[in-house]
């Protein structure tokens, strides 16, 4: 009988290796998609190891771990969803990669909550309700646990959804609701959640002022001058030296033993740094001006470093800001169970300060949910919006620095998402005005049609009264606005009847 043929053989082999190279095809896709969670998971370990250190031998610390690993969830949920806030405008303007992004992001968020975080942390911790009150009732380690986890719950659904909705308002909602449903609202401090909600609308109108002057500034002097290079070399000194003043003089307000320096003292280091940095730039944006064209895409290259240096100035306001959110249930949490004197980790209970390891899981959360899960939301800042350039993106980089480093100064929790949202949606109505009521920008352009030798036709406004010409000429996303406010108007009483079922919930369960 003659041998049958090897073909067969050989394509059902070969069938067979395809199967396996699809199979491993999948396992490495499925395994990708789990690097993420289990490094978080890793961090939440090492986190709750940290803090054994601290509390092993204490009475209830298995209540601490359970807070710690708690805090780090909200902590990285907060990473992950407001690394938009503070390098989305850089990421959308194409000044810095997405990569360098995030690793800038990283480092500066952990500066400013260890460095700044301290007066927003005791609003969170201490004042929004009464805990001086709520501990000898004894209810205020499972009332922040419960605020806590319905924060962290709705933040990771609100990342999932891609939907900017604020970290802030998550957290006072959550505790206002835990509050209400562990102790009743009379010991909710009602006036300071006033003045907290007031912050919340007043902030991103001034955040969205402040971008919209200063990119007023920026186009009477730099961009609509017959000489774009020539100003650009005069005047960029002079921001990044002004930035750099105001945040050395902040920053050394937050360093300084209270009483310690005088306010002159601290105005006149603010000036020598800002000196310092204005003579430093002038070389640095005089060597990069070398061979530019007098066009905007001129200055674009130019605006690049003063906004990747406002980009790390809002990190550190962020990380100053809504650390606070992650770890200040955390501290008051540390505060009830009274290790602040066995463990010499605080100066004093009364003194109402985080130790300094509950700080540190909470940047180090904030930086670990940056690198890990940021890029979901800064696309839509950065580019979804309105359209950003280096110019416009610096302004909104900036006014969103001052604004929150302002607010935290005071320990305001204030909403970094409003803000950096008002300072986009500033710059971009500001450009819908500018374009056609801007008498110097027209002045520009006759000039430039003239030396071209192109007709000049005087625009006489109107076509204004022309609804769909109107329509053209919008700038900014109106979609958008719909969008994000009403993702904020739902979020703090969702977070407050979430965070009010998980108390109910936590003590039919546990107490």
């Amino acid at each position: 009988m003659p041998d049958r043929p090897a073909t067969p053989v050989k394509r059902t082999l070969d069938k067979d290796l395809d199967k396996f190279t699809y199979v491993e095809d999948a396992t490495h896709h499925i395994s990708r998609r789990l690097v993420a969670p289990g490094i978080g998971l890793l961090f939440l370990g090492l986190a709750m190891f940290f803090a054994g250190i601290y509390v092993f031998d204490q009475p209830r610390a298995t209540l601490i771990f359970a807070a710690v690993a708690l805090a780090g969830y909200m902590a990285m949920n907060i990473g992950a969803k407001d690394v938009a806030n503070n390098v989305g405008a850089a990421v959308g303007a194409r000044a810095i990669t997405m990569t360098q992004a995030l690793v800038m992001a990283a480092i500066f968020e952990i500066l400013g909550a260890t460095i700044a975080g301290g007066p927003v942390i005791n609003t969170i911790s201490t004042h929004i309700v009464d805990t001086d009150r709520v501990i000898n009732i004894g209810k205020l380690a499972w009332l922040m646990m419960a605020a806590l986890l319905a924060a962290a719950l709705w933040i990771n659904f609100a990342t999932w959804l891609k939907a900017p909705v604020s970290t802030t308002h998550t957290i006072v909602g959550a505790v206002v609701g835990a509050g209400a449903a562990a102790v009743g609202p009379e010991l909710i401090n009602w006036h300071l959640l006033a003045a907290i909600s007031a912050g919340w609308v007043i902030t991103p109108f001034l955040g969205g002022t402040i971008a919209a002057t200063i990119l007023f500034f920026i186009e009477s002097f730099i961009v609509y001058r017959d000489d774009k290079i020539a100003a650009a070399r005069y005047w960029i000194p002079i921001l990044m030296g002004l930035m750099a003043g105001a945040f050395a003089a902040y920053l050394i307000v937050q360093l300084e033993p209270k009483g310690s320096i005088p306010n002159l003292l601290n105005l006149a280091i603010g000036i020598v740094v800002g000196l310092v940095a204005w003579l430093g730039a002038r070389p640095l944006v005089a060597a990069q001006s070398v061979g530019l064209e007098n066009k905007n895409s001129s200055l674009r290259k130019l605006f690049r470093l003063p906004l990747i240096c406002s980009a790390a100035l809002m990190s550190f306001a962020h990380g100053a800001n809504d650390v606070a959110n992650a770890i200040g249930p955390l501290a008051a949490i540390v505060r009830d169970v009274g290790l602040g004197g066995s463990l010499n980790v605080i100066a004093e209970a009364t003194t109402h300060q985080a130790p300094y390891w509950v700080v540190m899981i909470g940047g180090c959360g904030i930086s670990l949910g940056v690198l890990l899960y940021g890029p979901r939301l800064i696309r839509l800042l950065g580019e979804q919006i309105t359209r950003l350039n280096p110019m416009r993106a610096y302004c909104v980089a900036v006014s969103a620095a001052l604004t929150v480093i302002v607010a935290a100064w005071f320990g305001f929790p204030v909403s970094s998402t409003h803000i950096a949202v008002g300072a986009v949606f500033g710059v971009g109505f500001f450009r819908e005005w500018y374009s056609v009521r801007s008498k110097q920008r027209f002045a520009y352009m006759r000039k430039k049609a003239e030396a071209a030798g192109i007709p000049w036709i005087e625009p006489d406004n109107t076509d204004e009264r022309n609804p769909d010409e109107m329509h053209r000429r919008r700038l900014v996303r109106r979609s958008h606005f719909m969008t994000i406010v009403a993702a904020w108007a739902i979020t703090v009483p969702v977070a407050a009847m979430l965070a009010a079922a998980v108390y109910w919930v936590m003590v039919a369960l546990f107490i």
